[in-house]
């Protein structure tokens, strides 16, 4: 009989470090020839269903005439490389088969936070990742915007160590914003790793002031609301009136950041400064207050209406005299040019016509001697 024996088919295998691999090897045509898996090193594992090599964690899956396949446990990276199914045939037929393990990264961290940090500070996060295999991705994120870092990587045996550094000029508006940085690896598809740390940045107050009432009049309630944001907070901010305390603490509260008078009076005019402090400066908003009778106030408005109508009275006479002489005007000058034409019509020629308009000019001057 003759028998056709085909090669061994392999498939390579992709683990990641502390998973489990499975080689296969398959034949389509075999006459009861045993089929064998060895290692790198060239060691045997398995021959048929007999294992050769003594490492708990290989173990039989499957053994026939037609398959042979085995599995790894807990994959090491000592473990990559090209393994190798034979077919017992004359002559032997074998086919290879990498295995490749990919090093799961650590989870990174992040060097190099001062807090807290001060506005106008020029610091460098660091985030640096370990064991990876091929080399991590290392990403930076503000809140949730990506922003560029500078990477570096380093070979580490068969791992590699990856940082990326990211150079910030700190001010106000990074307080409370959250860097992160993700690894993005093959081996980490399902969870990416990824560290956060949260700036904390001190800075100098600013102040400003906002009042209740847009004019101020005798009798009325009005509030000062002194907005002071720092860094840490400025607290308690402090209400003088032109330079010195305030005059009258029964209507004048100050309760926190508020300035109110109960009753407002003409004494209160005045210059009103809310300063706040902290560690870093002082910050102060000044508001210049002047209550408004409110008699005089209606009085006023009266005045100015009446102008107002007074006003607009003269520009409508105005533009009716406008519109009249305009009028007038056009209707004297379409008279003067129909004498100038009555000269023209009965000339036989344009010398002619000229001769008599220039006699029609002289005999309506004569009239008008002769009304006078």
């Amino acid at each position: 009989f003759l028998f056709f024996f085909s090669y061994p088919l392999v498939q390579n295998v992709t683990v990641t470090e502390g998973g489990t691999a499975n080689l296969t090897c398959r034949v389509e045509y075999n006459d009861n020839t045993s089929l064998q898996w060895s290692n790198p090193a060239q060691q045997t594992l398995f021959f048929g269903d007999k294992k050769a090599l003594r490492d708990n964690r290989i173990e039989l899956v499957r053994a026939s005439w037609s398959e042979l396949t085995i599995s790894i446990s807990d994959v090491s990276l000592s473990d990559e490389g090209m393994y190798t199914c034979s077919l017992f045939t004359m002559p032997v037929r074998t086919a290879k088969a990498y295995l490749t393990v990919l090093g799961v990264p650590e989870k990174p961290e992040i060097d190099g936070l001062t807090k807290p940090a001060k506005e106008g500070d020029h610091i460098t996060l660091t985030c640096m990742t370990q064991g990876s295999k091929p080399a991590a991705d290392l990403r930076w994120f503000r809140n949730e915007k990506e922003v560029k870092g500078a990477k570096e990587v380093n070979a580490s045996g068969k791992t590699f160590t990856v940082r990326s550094s990211l150079q910030l000029h700190v001010d106000r508006n990074d307080d409370g914003v959250a860097y992160t940085c993700r690894v993005d690896h093959v081996a980490l598809a399902q969870a990416p790793q990824q560290a956060t740390e949260v700036l904390e940045v001190h800075y100098a107050p600013h102040v400003e002031i906002i009042h209740s009432l847009a004019v101020p009049q005798e009798g009325q309630y009005l509030k000062l609301e002194c907005v002071s944001k720092g860094n840490p907070s400025p607290d308690p901010v402090m209400w003088t009136k032109d330079g010195g305390e305030l005059p009258d603490l029964d209507r004048m509260i100050v309760e926190g950041r508020e300035l109110t008078f109960t009753s407002l009076n003409k004494t209160d005019n005045g210059t009103y400064r809310c300063e706040a402090t902290n560690h870093l400066g002082t910050s102060s908003a000044e508001y210049v207050l002047y209550v408004y009778d409110p008699n005089a106030l209606g009085q006023h408005s009266t005045d100015h209406a009446l102008i107002g109508g007074v006003v607009a009275v003269v520009v409508f006479v105005t533009l009716c005299l406008i519109i009249v002489l305009g009028r007038y005007l056009a209707r004297h000058k379409g008279t003067y040019l129909t004498n100038e034409a009555k000269g023209a019509d009965d000339a036989p020629d344009a010398d002619t016509a000229i001769i008599n308009a220039e006699g029609n000019h002289a005999h309506a001057e004569e009239k008008k001697e002769y009304f006078i």
